[in-house]
């Protein structure tokens, strides 16, 4: 039978992130180390075609976020619980216990959040960035005005304290979490039916933790932006982002907001719709090849 919660020919543990909090995470191949973040409402089977490919040259670590998926779900009473520099705090963990004290990291929306913070609180283990699909957080809230940020409704939802948006969402989870499946695959041929349920099963059992690394985002995380950004704080390592044209429906140049947090930046707009690792992989493998290149041509 054919399972839609693992990817074919990895190796699958659990092992202690920031906290104790376990993290289960996927990992195959050799050679240079790439970290691979999941968004939301998914979990790291998204990147089973990207972390196929990169098998092939290179060490792929695939974890579910903490509260996401199969790793552990911790209570998120303390907003710090949720934070992205706790999140981080596990992929440093996880990699450095898969023995790769040094990795590329690349996230997809939620993932990606995690990946800026790791990029930032950690850049001595972060040898590139590559970004899919979303803002830094600070500049995320910066861009949503007016009727036309409509788009990020379940971001304000989330937003509330802690209570109701649980209990609205739980009433209605699975309709929740297919509704941004379905709204943000504009083909509609993305995901099979089984490959949808695993998602949708996968956030309805998580909805307590989803909802606290979402209000984290609109607390804790924002104030750490701003900190840095208010003691110009960068990114010091080759980012790479790939993200569909959500400038011109918000108003805002993508790039150039991007470029204000890092030097070196590739910008790449997409035709594909939000879940681009799994509609069009072979763009987001070439990206990564080409970061991971630039990082073993500086090496030398």
């Amino acid at each position: 039978m054919t399972r839609f919660d693992i990817i074919d020919g990895f190796t699958y543990q659990q092992i202690p992130g920031e906290g104790g909090v376990p993290i289960h995470v996927a990992s195959s191949g050799e050679g240079p180390a790439v970290v691979l973040l999941h968004g939301f409402p998914q979990t790291h089977v998204m990147w089973r075609h990207v972390a196929r490919d990169l098998a092939a040259d290179h060490t792929v670590i695939v974890p579910d976020l903490r509260g996401y998926g199969r790793s552990g779900a911790p209570s998120g009473e303390d907003p710090a619980t949720y934070s992205k520099r706790a999140m981080a705090r596990d992929v440093i963990r996880v990699a450095e216990a898969l023995g790769a004290p040094r990795f590329g990291l690349i996230g997809h929306d939620r993932g990606a959040l995690v990946a800026v913070r790791a990029g930032v609180d950690h850049p001595e283990a972060v040898d590139y960035l590559g970004i899919l699909d979303v803002l830094p957080t600070l500049d995320t809230w910066e861009v949503l005005h007016g009727v036309d940020a409509k788009v990020a409704w379940h971001l304000y939802l989330m937003a509330q304290p802690k209570g109701l948006p649980e209990k609205m969402i739980a009433a209605v989870a699975p309709e929740f979490f297919a509704s941004f499946l379905d709204a943000w695959d504009p083909r509609g041929t993305t995901f099979s039916p089984q490959l949808r349920e695993h998602y949708i099963a996968a956030s309805v059992a998580s909805v307590e933790a989803i909802v606290a690394d979402y209000r984290a985002t609109a607390s804790i995380d924002l104030e750490m932006d701003r900190a840095d950004r208010a003691a110009g704080a960068s990114l010091a390592m080759p980012v790479g982002v790939i993200s569909q044209d959500w400038g011109a429906q918000l108003g805002f140049d993508a790039a150039a907001l991007w470029r204000a947090w890092a030097s070196d930046v590739t910008y790449r707009p997409t035709t594909a719709g939000h879940f681009m690792a799994e509609e069009r992989p072979e763009e987001v493998v070439a990206l990564i090849r080409e970061l991971s290149a630039r990082r073993l041509a500086s090496a030398r």
